[in-house]
């Protein structure tokens, strides 16, 4: 589809239910990483095979598109490593502060300097988020193994954004998205042997679990997030991604009973007002056309 803002929607839906299905059927994290790249590539392939849409990028792209499938399995895993050695409370907040380290990587290296209202949107968001996992929780943060981690997760994460945006637009996205899972899956292969993870022997749950996330938290989450970020500026969709705790919150209050609080509304609510001041004002998104004439 061609509207940004509804592709950036069903990337949010599709994504969000991830942590509900970690809840839902507990393995390690690397292994239900390496499955979600993994079945995600091979449901494209078909798609990438039989419709001719692969296109060999340049030898120029070949790196920033190879770091891209790195740094974004490494943000999985390593988000993954500080839940186990924090919460995943304080893992989510420290990694949902990739926004901030968005704007500081937009304003040091790329021409769209981040507005003022960027900045107060994101302040709000973030407060929102503090209010939405209970403040004691912020309070009482150790600077540990698992806060470096979860500091490292939203920097990683912020490094995929600013890097996939400067790539988007000199090569289609499925194309792009071939090559980075293939990238991913191989990476996390590797962790998976180099740490003794399980890689076989699950449950048929498990399996359908892993089916599941390949296909609507990898594939369609992230073809429809891309095709925004290919239209949209990288700040723009980082700080909207803090929309996910919300919508996760939904699923989880649905599928596994989790009760939702006062508390968590009020912070989704103060974290929707912090995006929605970010597209105040905003002129119209310029077309792929006009995009590929100002280059990335």
């Amino acid at each position: 589809m061609s509207n940004p803002r509804v592709n950036l929607i069903i990337g949010i839906i599709s994504i969000s239910i991830f942590p509900v299905l970690v809840k839902w059927a507990p393995v390690s994290g690397v292994s239900s990483a390496f499955y979600r790249m993994l079945l995600g590539l091979l449901f494209l392939l078909p798609y990438v095979l039989f419709r001719r849409k692969f296109t060999l990028p340049g030898s120029a792209l070949w790196f920033p598109i190879v770091l891209c499938g790195i740094i974004f399995a490494s943000d999985i895993a390593v988000w993954n490593l500080s839940i186990h050695y924090s919460n995943a409370t304080q893992a989510t907040l420290l990694t949902n502060l990739s926004p901030v380290w968005v704007g500081v990587g937009t304003f040091l290296f790329l021409p769209d300097k981040p507005a003022p209202r960027f900045w107060l949107g994101t302040l709000v968001a973030l407060i929102g988020m503090v209010i939405l996992i209970g403040t004691e929780t912020f309070m009482t943060m150790k600077f540990d193994l698992g806060f470096a981690l979860a500091m490292l997760s939203g920097v990683l994460y912020a490094s995929y954004m600013l890097i996939s945006k400067t790539v988007l637009n000199k090569i289609d996205i499925v194309s792009f998205m071939t090559i980075s899972m293939a990238v991913s899956s191989i990476y996390l292969f590797a962790i998976c042997l180099i740490f003794d993870q399980p890689v076989w022997h699950f449950e048929p749950v498990i399996w359908s679990v892993f089916v599941v996330q390949g296909l609507i938290c990898q594939l369609i989450g992230w073809l429809t997030i891309n095709a925004a970020m290919k239209q949209m500026d990288a700040k723009s969709v980082s700080l909207s991604l803090l929309s996910q705790a919300i919508v996760t919150g939904v699923f989880a209050w649905i599928f596994i009973g989790e009760k939702i609080t006062v508390q968590m509304i009020s912070g989704g609510v103060v974290i929707l007002i912090g995006i929605a001041i970010t597209y105040t004002g905003r002129k119209k998104p310029a077309t792929t056309r006009d995009q590929d004439s100002i280059g990335r």
